[in-house]
Parts: C-alpha cells; sequence; structure tokens
C-alpha cells in the first residue's frame, strides 16, 4: 500500500544522451512522469514474443512516459507532487479508454492507479537514483527487472542526471 502525502517518489524521464530519439519510433522527452509500461504488451497486436525493431527494444528496456506516450532507455526518481499524480492517473485512465478498450471509465481509472502506484514503489531510492528496466517473456509470462543504474557519480560531461 502506498502512503499519500503533500509529495512521493515517483520516476521520471531523463535522457543521458540522444540515442532514444534514434531507436525508438515514439521517444518519450526528458522530464515526463513515467511508469513501466508493460500493459502495452500485454496482448492486442504488440505480442511479446513476436516483437521486432523499435518495439522489440522498447518491451525489452524501457519505460513509458506519461504525456508523449512515448518510450525512454531511462528514469530518474524524483518527486512529485500529489496533484501531478493524480493527473498521471488521469491521464492514465483516459488512455485507457481511447487506446485498450476499458470496459468502463471506472476500470479504466483503477488500472491507471495501480499502475502509477506500482510506478511510486519502484522510487524507494534517493532523489536522483537513475533506474534502468530489462523485460523479458518466458513460460510465466512477462517478467520485469528494474535496476539502479552503476556509475551515478561523474561522467566525461560532468553530472548527467541531476535535475534541476
Amino acid at each position: 500500500m502506498i502512503c499519500y502525502r503533500a509529495t512521493m517518489k515517483f520516476p521520471m524521464t531523463i535522457r543521458i544522451d540522444q540515442s532514444d530519439q534514434y531507436i525508438f519510433d515514439n521517444p518519450a522527452q526528458s522530464g515526463e512522469w513515467a511508469v513501466s509500461g508493460a500493459f502495452v504488451f500485454a496482448g492486442g497486436d504488440r505480442d511479446p514474443a513476436n516483437l521486432d525493431g523499435a518495439d522489440e527494444i522498447a518491451f525489452a528496456t524501457a519505460f513509458m512516459g506519461t504525456a508523449s506516450f512515448g518510450w525512454s532507455t531511462f528514469v530518474i526518481v524524483q518527486e512529485i507532487e500529489m496533484a501531478d499524480f493524480e493527473t498521471v492517473v488521469e491521464t492514465l485512465t483516459d488512455h485507457f479508454m481511447a487506446h485498450y478498450i476499458a470496459p468502463n471509465r471506472d476500470a479504466a481509472m483503477t488500472a491507471a492507479r495501480e499502475e502509477a502506484d506500482f510506478a511510486a514503489s519502484l522510487c524507494d531510492h534517493p532523489l536522483g537514483t537513475l533506474l534502468g528496466i530489462e523485460r523479458s517473456i518466458g513460460d510465466d509470462g512477462v517478467t520485469e527487472q528494474f535496476r539502479i543504474v552503476d556509475g551515478q557519480a561523474e561522467s566525461a560531461h560532468g553530472v548527467a542526471w541531476n535535475k534541476d
């Protein structure tokens, strides 16, 4: 159970370099609130076993931004205001209604809140922690593993992932 406060930790898309814009057909912009996005591959026309190209890479290694519904290789743990968290839930609800044939708005909102709560649960780390994702498909379905990206000191270009 997620404890709601005035703010909470939540994943935000970040670009370490420009590779996402070349890898994904629809890259997320840096600074979008993000969720796992695994729901995209839960049936329908995007069967994980039959993906290739950008869709296969998104399945295997990317988070979904909640403004563009584009993909991001990395997210950073940031603080989100509760009003912004509720906006994420509303935006996901609308997306589920429009693109995933939710039976009704209540069902879509329940799924959206579960997705947002799950994203928040990934952020039990200090602010500024960089996270990556690895997805695979096996006999038991889709498996997601989340990891802290090592090497968060200074890169050759300075500190790459502090959000001001």
